[in-house]
């Protein structure tokens, strides 16, 4: 049984819950990042430290943990809603100087 402190209350989830409740938020960050196709891959980096592709890859690293057989581009694939090279052609746009200037100060 797990404690969580929320709103100066704590609430006792056992870990089936809690993993469902993760799992329930993963899903719906997902769907969320799906519908806003206008947010860009570099600002989510600028600003959050991560993108869908990093979602990408922890997906295919903790299947891979599990000894699950899916590659960065099948996860992808997960995240994106589509493959994503059709998602890139679709939606991603030339980052500017400045979001690659951001980039690189945060990254290096």
């Amino acid at each position: 049984m797990a404690l969580y402190l929320e709103a100066n209350q704590e609430v006792a989830l056992d870990d089936s819950t809690r993993t469902e409740l993760e799992a329930a938020a993963f899903r719906r960050l997902v769907l969320h990042l799906r519908d806003r196709t206008d947010v860009q891959n570099i600002d989510m980096m600028n600003l959050a430290g991560f993108c869908r592709n990093c979602l990408s890859k922890w997906y295919s690293a903790e299947a891979s943990d599990r000894n699950l057989d899916i590659d960065v581009e099948a996860a992808r694939e997960i995240v994106y809603g589509m493959p994503y090279a059709e998602w890139k052609d679709k939606y991603q746009t030339e980052a500017t100087q400045a979001q690659k200037d951001k980039y690189n100060e945060t990254h290096n």
